[in-house]
């Protein structure tokens, strides 16, 4: 596609625009769907389009092209040459990366098994029957198999060019109407991959949630499963991105160098961590991905930056373009040092909670927010648990981080449509969590 590219440069140029961004992609996905224990839809994708973001004057817009004829891009940039035009000038916008860079490949990304896997369907088999054996009864969710093909030119210089596979399932368990577990594994090549590890902790959740009581309300010690507090922390990666914090919805805002967590916590965004599936050699400009502390040992230390905010605050980019928002590739919770069963032995009454959907926030600068506890949920006492349901978590971000008082040994790499920035999480423990009752 570098021919495109080249063609929408040449074309920006010649109308007058300043800087240009142009990233191309083309894309395969696989999609198998089951459902009751059997494959019900097979699909397959293919995309081209053209991400392009240019800047006239310090006027800056961006569009994606999927009609990619001469014809369409000509009549396309016209267009936004015309309607920004009357635009007024975005005075803190401060340019692009100046290329070309140096790349290095970055190991487990891509898998040439993945691309020409004739057979999906023995993996989603392998996860039903895993299910099946630790006792659910119904068995549904989603595989997908992915090929990508990045192709950047900007006009500071930079060709570029990446190459990615994953492969990812998503499993549900079922025993009644109210008993259900769920169980994720995303991996970039094909000898990691372990649909029977979803598959058997899918089961697990729904064989040990049967027949849950109404939960109680006040503050618990909680147990957040991976998979639980994965869907918080990719909710956290959008706050710290500038763009959000400038748009009023984080609540690390002016807290720069302050404490907003346990001096346990350390927060990385890693963009070319092996085998993490928001992995890529570059940003949107071209810059080299890198591994970036966002929260050390409790303490904020930098919003996620493309070029143009690091240098409006003084700074160097954090290689997470976005033109126009910066946002994570994969976020990491650093590990603690507490196996699985003593962070169990650590909770006198307390909660497991398993899994997490509709997580919305009341007040972003605030950081008040809830979320509603789905599948496995139990009432901890002891060692003991016990399986309850209809609860919610109100709380606060922040008052979150600060409660987190131990952290599990093993970490865990999720990404489903709940967590669409991979997260990379231990399991939590959080003290004094805010539990009311669900609303039905």
């Amino acid at each position: 596609m570098f021919d495109v590219n080249e063609f929408i440069l040449k074309k920006a140029k010649e109308l007058g625009f300043g800087d240009v961004v142009v990233l191309g992609y083309e894309m395969d996905r696989r999609q198998v769907r089951f459902a009751n224990n059997e494959i019900t839809v097979a699909k397959n994708w293919h995309e081209r389009k053209v991400e392009l973001f240019v800047e006239l004057e310090k006027r800056v817009a961006g569009t994606s092209i999927t009609e990619l004829s001469e014809e369409n891009i000509e009549r396309t940039l016209k267009t936004l040459l015309s309607n920004m035009k009357g635009m007024a000038p975005k005075e803190d916008y401060y340019g692009i990366a100046e290329g070309p860079f140096q790349y290095r490949d970055i190991p487990e990304t891509f898998d040439k098994a993945i691309v020409e896997l004739d057979e999906p369907n023995e993996y989603v088999e392998r996860a039903i029957n895993a299910a099946l054996e630790e006792g659910a009864k119904r068995v549904a969710g989603v595989l997908y198999t992915d090929h990508n093909r990045l192709y950047l030119t900007t006009s500071n210089g930079v060709e570029a060019f990446d190459e990615g596979s994953g492969i990812e399932i998503s499993v549900r368990a079922f025993i009644g109407d109210l008993e259900s577990g769920h169980g994720t594994n995303s991996v970039r090549v094909l000898k990691k991959f372990d649909p029977e590890s979803a598959g058997r902790k899918a089961g697990e959740i729904a064989k040990m949630a049967q027949n849950p009581e109404q939960g109680p309300e006040g503050k618990f010690d909680v147990i957040f499963d991976p998979l639980a507090f994965a869907n918080l922390l990719s909710y956290m990666s959008f706050m710290t991105s500038a763009y959000a914090a400038e748009a009023g919805f984080s609540f690390l805002v002016n807290k720069l160098g302050q404490k907003v967590a346990n001096e346990i916590v350390t927060i990385k965004d890693v963009g070319n961590m092996p085998n993490g599936y928001g992995t890529r050699k570059f940003d949107d400009e071209g810059v080299p991905t890198r591994e970036t502390t966002i929260i050390e040992n409790g303490t904020f230390k930098t919003f996620l930056l493309n070029t143009s905010m690091a240098k409006k605050y003084g700074t160097e980019t954090t290689a997470n373009a976005g033109l126009i928002m910066p946002h994570a590739w994969n976020i990491v919770l650093e590990p603690g040092d507490y196996s699985r069963e003593e962070l169990f032995s650590e909770v006198k009454r307390g909660i497991y909670i398993t899994n997490v959907w509709y997580t919305r926030f009341q007040n972003y600068v605030a950081g008040d927010f809830s979320t509603i506890p789905r599948d496995g949920i139990f009432l901890v006492e002891n060692g003991e648990l016990r399986q309850i349901r209809n609860i919610r978590v109100s709380d606060n971000f922040q008052r979150i981080l600060e409660g987190i008082k131990a952290l599990g040994k093993e970490s865990y790499h999720i990404h489903w449509w709940e967590v669409s920035t991979p997260v990379s999480t231990p399991y939590v423990l959080v003290e004094d969590v805010g539990i009311t009752r669900a609303t039905k």
